[in-house]
């Protein structure tokens, strides 16, 4: 039976949002944390447990059909892969910060000064983008700390909150790049592989439109329902049902979740009452 290969980081920041995706696709992993090969017992998948810098360089290789990898990574090595989906989650961003005593304000201002980073490859690109020379340290980890030893003028690193930039009295000057987690595929996948990976994107695709709608149930008096309806901003038209009592109705519809709150403060202006808003699990559209 034909099998694709799917690397997962073994630990580390992206492990359980990807072992809960993939959860969630309704794929089943035996539980056996010492194992770094385990194969799904419902899907034909075998799951390899690797660290999250060897992920792209195996997709490429063949030695692992697909990964999940933070898009840093992939684009710092340079590996020749395909990005199959965006998954919505480990969002962060690369950025220059300096001391708060330094005058910087921008990379521009840091011509012909030294910065430590973890990721040499996208800054040098980035500075001869920008035409500027850089001293380049490369640090495997602890970055946050190099301006206050002396061992760079400033850093280029990875930020979520910022809160590790302010706990090493550091302030950020620049972005380069957003990055989140991303389906990384091979370029190479067999026609049978390449039919497991489409069967396990159609899934994957639910779950993400999920996450854009909300289900939204009302009871909507029978006087003001036309004005109601109106409003109502649903994937195609909602579900309107007559309650017991023959002057109200219920309405339940998919609202998308940049509209939510306009939508709800506008409904509840013409009458609608016992607003239920509900997550949705899975989207099929």
């Amino acid at each position: 039976m034909t099998l694709i290969r799917f690397a997962v980081q073994k630990s580390g920041r992206l492990r359980d949002n990807s072992l809960d995706i993939i959860k969630r696709l309704g794929v089943k992993i035996p539980h056996n944390k010492e194992m770094l090969r385990l194969e799904s017992s419902n899907f034909p998948i075998e799951f390899l447990f690797l660290r999250d810098d060897d992920i792209p360089g195996y997709v490429e290789q063949g030695v692992a059909d697909v990964g999940i990898v933070g898009e840093n990574v992939l684009k710092e090595t340079g590996a020749k892969v395909k990005i199959a989906r965006r998954l919505d989650f480990s969002h962060c961003r690369l950025s220059i910060a300096v001391a708060h005593a330094n005058p910087a304000k921008s990379l521009k201002d840091l011509e012909g000064k030294s910065i430590a980073t973890s990721y040499p490859n996208i800054l040098k690109k980035y500075a001869k983008k920008q035409d500027v020379n850089l001293d380049i340290r490369f640090i495997s980890g602890s970055v946050e700390v190099a301006p206050g030893i002396k061992l760079a003028d400033g850093i280029f690193d990875i930020v979520s909150t910022g809160s590790t930039l302010i706990q090493n009295g550091l302030r950020e000057i620049e972005v380069v790049m957003q990055s989140q987690a991303v389906l990384a595929a091979s370029p190479n996948l067999s026609p049978e592989k390449q039919q497991i990976l489409d069967n396990l994107l159609f899934r994957l695709d639910a779950i993400l439109k999920a996450g854009d709608y909300k289900y939204i149930v009302m009871n909507v008096p029978k006087s003001v329902l036309p004005d109601v309806q109106k409003l109502l901003p649903g994937l195609k038209h909602p579900t309107i049902t007559q309650l017991y009592d023959p002057d109200w109705y219920s309405i339940s519809t998919v609202v998308k979740e940049a509209e939510f709150w306009t939508s709800i403060e506008k409904l509840k202006i013409a009458g609608a009452q016992d607003i239920l808003v509900m997550p949705i699990e899975k989207l099929v559209i």
